[in-house]
């Protein structure tokens, strides 16, 4: 990584020994970052309050002889409290891996072993900053959504019927290299499912890199995927590393994939056939070893018929086919799901909450879930910021009058008719994009867009 592609990304390095900080001071410096080192808890903390940094790297333990990891931990959250979107890479000796999950659990982007491999490290924090600053600029990609979340990788909590062929695939092919298609309606779950793949397979200790192809248009879709190098178009100012380059030796997982543009499908096939592409505006091959998943809500296979999605491509896609039932068909997690979201936002917002009344879990149990598990996430946020008491009431959640004071067509803006227009369609096809944008008269990606600007799940 030149001086140029690092963009002088700010690195702040927490460790009380000093053979330490200077190691990672002379991996780090020639590859362009500014590194500013902290010796204590303490230390961390001023400066993450006091100056901006694009990634913390922490060990986990800071006093002499400790082995818990419990400073660490704790040292976690108050970064959290401070800027829940600065990207955390933890550091552990390979003796407590399950120190490092745990942090990962609390909301650590990622982690390295001591002693690390330097490649690794690199690869690491190459991907932290140049995903952390795609936050910072508002993109609403998917790696976003499930890598930069303070609950970075959440747990595949399932125990339905329904949702038995999915664990039984996850166990059977996760292992495996086969590329796996995942499809369900909007909000069912399919970037755990991926995750979950990615974190049973051989790469799990490698970067799982995500891109929702529905949410970039399609005049950057082929800078995004490949990178380019500077001056390769108008703002093309300095190189940048394409999401598959970020995936090397891990996993890349294309969201949304039937929303990929007809003509830029035949050079994601050159890529999953050869593993080959050149960045744009450079006459350079490169090589990239990944595993790929991918995800549509949509129909693929009249997608196909239609002529808007590449047979070949889609063969390349599925080894394997898994379908994600909506959260109306597996009933029996909603209240495990709910009580996961509670215990989250609980301890996020220092709620004393302990459970759902009987009155309100009834309401969980028979709602539709047009929005799926991502309706029901967002549902008990709202309800634990609104609830008062030790438990949650129906009327914390806010599922009846979602719609109920909102003002009369003749006296909305065009803004709020074209949200209320949205919701509905949404609501009406359970959530089905391509349904939705068809009855609005809007392309997917036009549907998606207007989602992305009014917030809408």
């Amino acid at each position: 990584m030149s001086d140029s592609q690092a963009g002088h990304a700010r690195i702040l390095i927490g460790d009380d020994q000093p053979d330490v900080l200077r190691a990672l001071r002379l991996l780090l410096k020639p590859e362009g970052y500014g590194i500013e080192a902290a010796g204590s808890v303490a230390e961390v903390l001023d400066a993450v309050r006091q100056r901006d940094f694009d990634v913390v790297l922490m060990d986990m333990n800071y006093v002499r002889g400790s082995t818990s990891g419990q400073e660490g931990l704790d040292l976690l959250f108050k970064i959290h409290q401070t800027d829940s979107t600065l990207p955390v890479v933890v550091m552990t000796a390979w003796s407590s891996v399950e120190l490092a999950v745990e942090a990962m659990r609390r909301g650590a982007r990622d982690f390295v072993t001591k002693p690390w491999k330097n490649e690794r490290l690199l690869t690491v924090l190459r991907t932290q900053v140049e995903l952390g600053r795609a936050l910072r600029r508002g993109r609403q990609l998917e790696q976003e959504n499930l890598l930069l979340r303070d609950d970075a990788r959440p747990l595949l909590i399932a125990r339905s019927r329904a949702m038995q062929p999915v664990l039984e695939v996850i166990a059977r092919v996760g292992p495996s290299e086969a590329n796996v298609l995942i499809t369900g309606e909007n909000g069912a779950g399919k970037g755990v499912v991926a995750q979950a793949l990615h974190a049973a397979s051989a790469r799990k200790d490698a970067t799982l890199v995500t891109v929702n192809s529905a949410s970039i248009a399609e005049t950057i879709f082929e800078s995004e995927l490949f990178g380019h190098v500077a001056g390769a178009f108008t703002d093309a100012r300095t190189d940048r590393i394409g999401r598959f380059k970020l995936a090397d030796g891990g996993t890349l997982f294309l969201d949304e994939i039937a929303s990929i543009p007809v003509n830029l499908q035949s050079k994601l096939l050159r890529v999953l056939e050869s593993g080959q592409f050149e960045p744009v505006g450079s006459s350079k091959t490169l090589h990239v070893d990944v595993r790929i998943l991918s995800a549509t809500n949509a129909d693929i296979d009249e997608e196909v018929r239609g002529g808007r999605f590449r047979q070949d491509l889609l063969y390349r896609l599925q080894t394997i086919r898994v379908h994600v039932p909506p959260l109306r068909e597996r009933r029996e997690d909603i209240p495990l799901l709910a009580a996961h979201y509670l215990h989250r936002y609980a301890v996020r917002y220092r709620k004393d909450l302990t459970a759902f009344d009987a009155a309100s879990m009834q309401v969980l149990l028979n709602y539709t879930w047009p929005g799926n598990v991502r309706q029901l996430d967002h549902t008990v946020e709202r309800a634990v910021l609104m609830a008062q008491g030790p438990t949650v009431r129906a009327g914390d959640l806010g599922l009846e009058a979602a719609f109920d004071n909102r003002p009369a067509l003749d006296e909305m803006t065009i803004e709020q008719a074209e949200q209320m227009l949205i919701r509905k369609a949404l609501s009406r096809f359970q959530g089905d994009i391509s349904h939705a944008a068809e009855s609005l008269g809007l392309s997917r990606g036009a549907l998606y867009r207007r989602m992305e600007k009014y917030d809408i799940d």
